[in-house]
């Protein structure tokens, strides 16, 4: 089952490391499935022409990914600044905005039409800004998307009547809050809905049938990518099996494992650049 991820990408600005790392969810949720379907993932979207997306692009093509549809922009490369506080979790204190991303929109021709058709899933975030192109894209492939916190009604009007798979960050909602915002989003037509909410585990919704899964404990280093890396480690499990338990289970391992290394999947390399202008 082949996954094509598109959209937002970023390099995570490690300040007190003086590193940055590959990052952003659509991005790293392809990446996370390349590694565990045997190279059965690709990805789409728009880097710069910096260092920063250099060594983006680099890092792809070590993952032996396709990223063949990958449009290169002039100007600079999305970046986030992250620090870690004492228990490991990452928090973001700024960023370029999305950098050129911000600045263009990712035009869908005919052609990548046609390659969008060769996958079984279009994974794709919040912070892609591919809306619009929803209606259209729901017609040619099942879609996954990651909502991070992003609840309001007028927004899951707009996108979840044309998605398969929804995803939300839900560590700040008490449970009571979670179960609202399944059936709110069950309501609109997507089918499956999961809330992860960090310590206490994940809770999944398949038409309306509730499953719970707790976290696997493990010595947390930094938490980045942890989110991501659950949802490819449930897609790849789920996609060709459809068997929920298993592929829950399967998200939590792969969750754990990120959060024992720095970097939502590694590559840190050393970035000496003042970003203290660009960065707000």
């Amino acid at each position: 089952m082949k996954l094509i991820g598109v959209g937002d990408n970023v390099v995570d600005y490690y300040k007190d490391q003086g590193k940055i790392y590959p990052g952003g969810n659509a991005l790293n949720v392809a990446v996370f499935y390349n590694r565990l379907s045997n190279h059965q993932s690709s990805y789409m979207g728009i880097v710069g022409n910096d260092e920063s997306a250099e060594h983006v692009v680099n890092t792809l093509q070590q993952e032996k990914m396709d990223i063949s549809r990958v449009r290169r922009a002039v100007g600079e490369n999305g970046m986030a600044i992250v620090t870690l506080d004492e228990q490991g979790d990452r928090v973001f204190v700024g960023s370029n905005k999305g950098g050129v991303q911000s600045r263009l929109k990712l035009m869908l021709n005919e052609s990548d039409l046609t390659y969008i058709r060769q996958h079984d899933l279009l994974h794709t975030s919040v912070f892609s800004h591919l809306e619009s192109d929803l209606p259209l894209l729901h017609k040619i492939i099942d879609i996954s998307f990651d909502f991070s916190t992003r609840y309001d009604e007028e927004y899951l009007q707009q996108v979840c009547p044309y998605i398969s798979y929804a995803f939300f960050s839900g560590s700040s909602l008490p449970e009571e809050e979670c179960m609202n915002l399944i059936k709110r989003v069950h309501l609109l037509g997507t089918s499956v809905v999961c809330v992860t909410r960090g310590e206490e585990g994940a809770l999944l919704s398949v038409e309306n049938q509730l499953f719970k899964q707790p976290i696997i404990p493990t010595n947390v280093v930094d938490t980045l990518g942890a989110g991501d890396s659950f949802i490819a480690g449930f897609l790849s499990s789920y996609l060709p099996e459809k068997n929920i338990a298993k592929a829950l289970h399967n998200g939590s391992l792969v969750a754990s494992q990120t959060c024992q290394n720095y970097g939502a999947f590694g590559y840190g390399k050393e970035y000496h650049t003042d970003c203290a202008i660009v960065l707000k």
